[in-house]
């Protein structure tokens, strides 16, 4: 199965810097759940599609971005 992209260059960009700062931020405070959202983050950001969009029929990415 083949999930349409959702997620622009620039919301990926900010979605896997804020990735990086958490999962960091959880493993040097200890805190799991922050954690868990740097990772939600990163695999969103890699993938270039974000389920919490489809309800709302968000759409970031231009056409023709892959």
């Amino acid at each position: 199965m083949s999930l349409k992209k959702n997620v622009g260059q620039t919301d990926r960009t900010i979605r896997l810097a804020a990735a990086g700062i958490l999962v960091l931020a959880g493993v040097l405070l200890h805190l799991w759940f922050l954690s868990v959202i740097g990772l939600i983050l990163l695999i969103t950001g890699t993938t270039g599609f974000c389920p919490a969009y489809v309800p709302f029929r968000i759409n970031t990415n231009k056409d023709g971005e892959d």
